[in-house]
C-alpha cells in the first residue's frame, strides 16, 4: 500500500516538470484589454460563528430555584442620626449707621468744643439736606502774655442736593465767626497803663453761598459758582465771585478738556499801613481774571499724559492796568512696574488769586491794613516715584523747583506808637504781608503703611531750600518740615490715635516807626523762631454703636513754643467728652 502511494507522487512531479518546460518554450504574445466597467469589488459574507449558537441537544439542564431566608433578631437601639449641616463662614454685621451726631468736650484752659451734623434725604435718596455746626473756643490764660489770648471759631454750614439720572446739582450756605486777641506783647513790654489802654480783640465774620451742576451726558460737564462776603471789627470788607464751567469733547480716542474761569475780588480796608503816621489813606483792592484753560488727555497702556496750557488775563481794576500770562500745564505719570513703581512729573502754573480771607486763615493776626495784590506762579516743576513696596506698605517721594513772582510773606509790623486807631494792632503785635521774588527748591517723601484693617501708620518729610530777589530771607518760612501719624482700633471698643510733628526754624523782622523816615531805613532786627515738636493724641471708647466718650491731648511735651513772632501757644491741653449718633 505504501509503494502505491509513493509511485502515484512520482507520477505527479514528473508530469508537473514536462509542463513546466513546455511552458518556458511557449512564446507570451500581446494582447489589448480594453476595460468598460470600472472595478468595484464587493466582500462577500463569509462562513462565521454565531455569537448564540442554538442548542440541538435533546437534553436541556434546568436550572435550579434556591430560596433564601434571612434571620433577624429585632435589636434595641437609640441611636438617631444628625442631619447633615454646611459649614458657613461667619460674617462681619454692617456697621449701623445713623443720619446725625453730636458732640462735647470740655478741658483745661477752659477749652470747649461742640460739633452737631445731620443728613437728611427726600425722595428715595435723590434730594439730601446737610446741616452742619461746629464750635471750637478757649479763655485760658499764655503765661508770658500780657494780653488776653481768648480765640473762638464758630461755624454754621448747611447745603442741598438733587440727583437726577443725567445730572445733579446742589446750593451751599455758610456762616462763621471768629474771635482773635493781637495778644503777641510779652511780659514788661509797655507799662500797665498802656496795656490797660489797649484793645487787642479782632472779630471776623463770613457769609459765602455756593452752587454746582454735573451733567453727565453732554460737553458741557461742571458748572462752580462761589460768592463770599468777608468783614471784621474794624469796617474791613471783602467780595469774592468765582464761576469755574468744565467742557469735555471727545477727539477720537482722546479727551479734551476745556475749563474757564472768572474770578473777581475787591475789598477796603479804613485804616492805612502802619508805615504812615497817621491812619489816612485808607487801602482799596479789586482784581478781576478771566482765564481759560484747554488741554488734551492721552492715554497709551501705561501712560497718561495731560497736555495743556493755562491763559490768564488779569486786570488791575483800581489802577486800571491789566496783563496776559501763559502757563504751562503738563502732567503725565508712567506705570514701570505695575502699581509698584509709578513715575510721575508736571509742569504747572497760575495766576493766584490772594485775598483777605485767605490770608486771615492762614494767620489770623494780621493787622487790618494789608496790601493785596495776586501772585505770579510762573512755573511749579516737580518729578517724583510713587507706588507700593509691599500690599501694605505705599510710598510717595517727590523734588520740586518752584517760581514765584511777589510770593507774599507774612513779617511783623513796625512798632508805631504815633497811631491812635481804634484797635491795638500797632505795638509791633500785628503782621503785615511782604511781596518777594522767591525762587524754592523742595524734596518731599512719604510712607504709609497699613498694618492691617485695624492699625495704620504713616510719616513725611518736607526739606526746602529759598532764594529771594531782596537777598532777604524767606520770612516765616521753615526749611524742614515733618509729621507722624497714626490710627489704631483696639477691639471693637476702644480706639486712639496720635499725632507728631515738627517744625524747623524760621526768621522774622522786627522794625520801630520813626518820623520822617522811610520804612526801610526804620530802626531793625531780625527775631529767631525755635524750631517746635508738638504731640497730640486722642483716645476713646465706645458704650455701642450710638454712645462713645473720647479724651484729647495736645502739646504733650508742654513745649509753649512761638508759631509766630511773640505769640506763644497754650502748654498742655486735655480735652474730655462724648460722642451720640442717632437718627433725626
Amino acid at each position: 500500500m505504501m509503494q502505491k502511494k509513493i509511485r502515484i507522487v512520482l507520477i505527479f512531479f514528473m508530469g508537473f516538470s514536462v509542463w513546466a518546460q513546455a511552458q518556458e518554450e511557449e512564446t507570451i504574445g500581446t494582447e489589448t484589454v480594453t476595460v468598460t466597467k470600472a472595478y468595484t469589488p464587493t466582500i462577500s459574507d463569509a462562513f462565521k460563528l454565531k455569537s448564540t449558537p442554538s442548542l440541538n441537544d435533546s437534553i436541556v439542564l434546568r436550572k435550579k430555584e434556591i430560596e433564601y431566608n434571612i434571620f433577624s433578631v429585632p435589636v434595641a437601639s437609640t441611636f438617631t442620626p444628625a442631619k447633615g449641616k454646611a459649614a458657613t463662614v461667619e460674617k462681619t454685621p454692617p456697621p449701623v449707621l445713623f443720619n446725625s451726631y453730636a458732640s462735647v468736650g470740655l478741658g483745661n484752659y477752659n477749652n470747649a468744643l461742640v460739633d452737631f451734623y445731620t443728613s437728611r434725604s427726600f425722595n428715595r435718596g435723590e434730594d439730601l439736606l446737610d446741616v452742619g455746626f461746629n464750635h471750637h473756643s478757649s479763655r485760658g490764660e499764655i503765661d508770658g502774655t500780657a494780653l488776653d489770648n481768648i480765640f473762638y471759631n464758630t461755624k454754621l454750614e448747611s447745603s442741598y442736593a438733587k440727583k437726577d439720572s443725567d445730572y445733579d446739582w446742589g446750593v451751599n450756605l455758610g456762616l462763621q465767626h471768629q474771635l482773635y486777641n493781637w495778644y503777641g506783647i510779652p511780659d514788661g513790654a509797655f507799662d500797665d497803663a498802656t496795656i490797660d489802654g489797649i484793645d487787642e480783640r479782632q472779630n471776623y465774620y463770613k457769609a459765602q453761598a455756593g452752587a454746582h451742576v454735573n451733567m453727565e451726558d453732554s460737553f458741557f460737564k461742571r458748572g462752580e459758582l462761589l460768592l463770599r462776603r468777608f468783614w471784621d471789627g474794624v469796617e474791613s470788607g471783602e467780595n469774592r465771585a468765582v464761576l469755574s464751567p468744565t467742557i469735555e469733547l471727545p477727539l477720537t480716542e482722546e479727551l479734551v478738556t476745556i475749563k474757564a474761569k472768572l474770578d473777581y475780588v475787591g475789598g477796603t480796608f479804613e485804616n492805612a499801613n502802619l508805615a504812615n503816621e497817621a491812619n489816612i489813606p485808607g487801602i482799596d483792592y479789586s482784581y478781576f481774571q478771566a482765564g481759560v484753560n484747554p488741554s488734551i488727555l492721552i492715554l497709551r497702556d501705561d501712560l497718561t499724559l495731560n497736555l495743556g496750557a493755562n491763559f490768564v488775563y488779569g486786570m488791575d481794576m483800581e489802577n486800571s492796568d491789566g496783563n496776559f500770562f501763559i502757563y504751562p500745564t503738563v502732567t503725565a505719570s508712567y506705570r514701570l512696574v505695575e502699581d509698584d513703581v509709578i513715575a510721575y512729573g508736571g509742569i504747572e502754573g497760575e495766576l493766584k488769586q490772594n485775598s483777605y480771607y485767605s490770608f486771615v486763615e492762614e494767620n489770623p493776626y494780621v493787622s487790618p491794613t494789608l496790601s493785596i495784590v495776586p501772585t505770579d506762579q510762573q512755573y511749579d516743576a516737580y518729578i517724583g516715584l510713587k507706588g507700593q513696596l509691599f500690599s501694605n506698605v505705599s510710598y510717595n517721594i517727590k523734588g520740586s523747583y518752584m517760581a514765584e513772582n511777589r510770593k507774599p510773606l507774612f513779617k511783623l509790623n513796625p512798632t508805631n506808637l504815633f497811631r491812635t486807631d481804634e484797635k491795638g494792632y500797632y505795638y509791633g503785635n500785628s503782621f503785615e504781608l511782604f511781596y518777594d521774588d522767591v525762587r524754592t527748591l523742595g524734596i518731599f517723601g512719604e510712607l504709609n503703611v497699613d498694618v492691617n484693617r485695624n492699625f495704620s501708620l504713616g510719616v513725611n518729610a518736607e526739606v526746602y531750600e529759598y532764594d529771594t530777589e531782596t537777598d532777604n530771607p524767606a520770612w516765616n518760612l521753615p526749611n524742614i518740615k515733618g509729621t507722624l501719624f497714626m490710627d489704631y482700633q483696639i477691639g471693637e471698643e476702644w480706639f486712639m490715635g496720635l499725632n507728631l510733628f515738627y517744625v524747623g526754624e524760621r526768621e522774622d523782622f522786627t522794625t520801630v516807626f520813626v518820623q520822617n523816615t522811610a520804612p526801610e531805613n526804620f530802626p531793625a532786627a531780625i527775631v529767631a523762631l525755635d524750631s517746635y515738636f508738638d504731640a497730640n493724641a486722642h483716645i476713646g471708647y465706645r458704650f455701642n454703636e450710638q454712645l462713645s466718650i473720647f479724651a484729647k491731648a495736645a502739646n504733650i511735651a508742654n513745649n509753649n513754643y512761638n508759631r509766630w513772632a511773640n505769640y506763644p501757644v497754650q502748654g498742655f491741653q486735655i480735652l474730655g467728652g462724648a460722642t451720640y449718633k442717632f437718627d433725626f
